[in-house]
């Protein structure tokens, strides 16, 4: 590692009747970070398919963080037309506030 980026994970509740909720009881999005620009590298999340975990990836990816994450929401909730939209976007609020404390917890040091 050359410790240019960051992982990290955001969690949210899946809602009943979805096929991933036979697996997971939670959605995860995973994001490789890059730590300077906060730009997303790569993403994916636990979606019951590969088609949809690949999507969701591209939807993130080149997203930057430090720009807030209202346009990746906008985004998610514009193409994304599934029942887990609204796991989507709590497990990216919940992403990007593990973000904002590691970068507030870097600032400080």
């Amino acid at each position: 590692m050359n410790g240019k980026t960051l992982f990290i994970a955001g969690h949210a509740r899946l809602p009943q009747g979805m096929a991933a909720k036979s697996v997971f009881e939670t959605l995860t999005i995973t994001a490789e970070i890059d730590r300077k620009y906060g730009v997303i590298v790569e993403a994916s999340c636990t979606l019951a398919t590969e088609h949809g975990r690949e999507f969701v990836g591209r939807v993130l990816r080149g997203m930057s963080l430090n720009d807030g994450i209202d346009e990746a929401i906008e985004t998610l909730q514009m193409y994304y037309r599934g029942k887990a939209t609204n796991a989507l976007v709590a497990a990216l609020k919940d992403l990007d506030l593990h973000y904002q404390q590691i970068k507030s917890t870097e600032k400080s040091c």
